[in-house]
This record gives structure tokens, sequence and C-alpha cells, in this order.
């Protein structure tokens, strides 16, 4: 065969023994301009595995440290509910519950804050937060809420201790009661902030689940001192406020990890994030039951009461460190990331 034997339509005098095909290997065509529907493709490819360099962690953690800031963020959490329970006290007439909640938020936000400065390595690194106020930023304003709570709690706690300045000391406990409740939840806001899986996948339920935990920890606390300190009497807004918090804690942490599917396996199993968060669980049940089972029972009372404490305490640690071993794992953060390439895509092919 010479060059002079091959022409634009193929060999010269010789016809092609069969059309090339197009379409899958199925021999099935596709429309021009329409994705492929009903029987799929043979995959030629494997589909990839997710993966990182050397099985490194594809996020860096925060470089948060315990106890400093699991610390801060449940004794934050204990100060605000108490200054709110505390408030309900001082309207319904209970005297020494008030005044046992308002020293006890003034204690929990100060250790708070130390344990915060401790964390930032120097005071003035909190003092320079302060210097702007960005209201998009979760730690921006709540370095704003602690300065503004923090004194307010001070005034009212000394005003109820030594009975000085009564109209002052009643609208400091107006004004940490206002703010108790966003001191208590905006460490969860802070928490989901981050890129870290397990936090902020749990964007939607994490202020709940900490209101609903620091309102356990400081109905505990009241209920611990049973007797001891405040009258049987007087805990009725204490039992309460322990129980309802416990169920808001519990019932937004079922949701948070049902939603989270596959992020949610730091806080069920294989860290000891887990054992904190399945420990606090138990005890925040626990206390609850033993907090309406024990109306009369002081020993009860206190017991139900540890157990709420200790519950609270157990959950923001166990969320705290199951946190850390969600950005460890490359998994948690790719494979969630594919998930959503791939819902999107399948919504854009419906669309269509």
């Amino acid at each position: 065969m010479s060059g002079g034997d091959v022409t634009r339509d193929g060999l010269r005098g010789v016809r092609p023994d069969r059309d090339a095909m197009t379409g899958n290997l199925d021999g099935e065509r596709r429309k021009p301009g329409r994705r492929r529907r009903g029987r799929a493709e043979q995959q030629m490819v494997p589909d990839a595995e997710f993966t990182s360099y050397y099985g490194r962690p594809v996020i860096k953690a925060p470089v948060w440290e315990a106890p400093d800031i699991p610390g801060y963020i449940f004794l934050g959490g204990l100060a605000g509910a108490s200054s709110m329970l505390a408030a309900g006290a001082d309207l319904s007439g209970r005297g020494e519950l008030a005044k046992v909640c308002k020293v006890a938020s003034l204690g929990a936000i100060s250790l708070s804050a130390l344990a915060l400065v401790h964390d930032l390595g120097k005071p003035s690194r909190f003092l320079n937060m302060l210097r702007t106020l960005k209201v998009t930023s979760p730690m921006s304003v709540g370095s704003w809420l602690l300065a503004a709570y923090g004194p307010a709690t001070g005034v009212a706690a000394l005003s109820s201790v030594t009975g000085f300045l009564p109209p002052l000391g009643a609208a400091a406990t107006a004004g940490a009661a206002t703010l108790g409740g966003p001191v208590a939840a905006y460490t969860g806001v802070l928490l989901a902030d981050t890129a870290v899986p397990a936090w902020h996948g749990g964007y939607r339920e994490m202020p709940f689940v900490f209101t609903g935990s620091g309102a356990a920890a400081a109905g505990g606390l009241a209920l611990g001192l049973a007797d001891h300190g405040i009258p049987m009497r007087q805990l009725g807004p204490a039992r309460a406020f322990g129980v309802l918090g416990a169920a808001l804690e519990l019932v937004a942490s079922e949701a948070m990890e049902k939603r989270l599917g596959l992020v949610a396996e730091p806080y069920q199993k294989g860290n000891k994030g887990a054992y904190y968060v399945k420990a606090g669980k138990a005890l925040t049940a626990l206390g609850a039951v033993g907090a309406v089972a024990s109306m009369r029972a002081a020993p009860l009372t206190r017991a139900a009461g540890a157990a709420l404490f200790l519950g609270s305490l157990a959950t923001k640690w166990g969320i705290f460190h199951a946190g850390f071993a969600s950005a460890d794992d490359p998994k948690y953060t790719v494979v969630p990331q594919r998930d959503r390439i791939e819902r999107g895509e399948q919504a854009r092919a419906t669309a269509d």
C-alpha cells in the first residue's frame, strides 16, 4: 500500500467493515444534550477512596487545651444559668436560693475568665479583643458579653450578701439574668464556628445542648446544697430548672447526633470524648429522675444534684475531646464534603 491509496474516505477501493459505535459499552446511544438515565454505564475506573497526605489531618485543629477551654465553657454555662435561676428565686421570694445562685454565678464566671486568660497566655490578649466589636464573630461578641456580664454578677452578689444598695442589686440581678442566657449559649456557637467537623456540623443544636447543660448544672448545684445552705422548701425552681435543662440537653444531643450521621461517631465511640459524652448522658438522665423522685428526701436531692452537676461537666468535656478526635481523622472532613457535592450534582440533574 502506497501513500496514494489513502484518501479522506479511507483506503481507495476498500469498504470499511463496520461503523464506529458511539455511546456506552452496552451499545445504548445517548441523545445529545441529555444526561444518562436508567441503566448505569459500566464503571471502568474504581471510585477513589478518601485519603490524605500520609494519613495526616486535612484541617488544623484549634490550639485550645484542657482543662482551660472545657473548664471555661462549663463554668460560663453554670454562671449564666445560675444568674437566671437567681432572678427567678428573687421574684418568687426565695432569698436563700437567690443568694447562693448569685454567689455561685460570680465564682463561676470569675474562674471561667481565669481559665480563658490562662489559655490566652496573658490578660492583655483578652483586653485586645475588646478593642472592636464584630457582630459576625462569636469570639468578639462573647468577649463583650463577658465584659458586661461579669461586673453585673459581682454587683448582684455583693448586694445580696451585704444588703448594700438593694435597688442597685436588683438592677444588676436583672442585667445578669438577661445576659445569662447568651453567656450560657454562645460558647456552643463559638465551637460551631470552627472547621472542626463534629463541632461545625452540630451548629443547629449545639447552642441548645450548651444552654440545657448549663441549666442542669445550675439546678444541680442548688440541689446539691439542699438543707446545707438552701432550705428544701425553696428548691422548687432549682428542681424544675435542673430537670428542664437536662431534658433540653439530652433531646438536643440526640437530635444532633442523628443528623450528623458519620460525623457523630466521635461522640459515640473510639476516643475519650465518647466516654465522657456517654457518662454525661447517663448522669444527666439519672440526676433528672432523682430530682423528680426526691421531693422530700434531702440526701437523695443532694445526690440528684451532684449527678446533674457532674453530668453537665462530663458533657462539656466530652464535646471538647470529641471535636479534636474528628479533626484528627480525615474521613470526617472528606466524606461529608463529597456527599454534599454528590447531592448538589443530583439536585442540578433533577432541575435539568
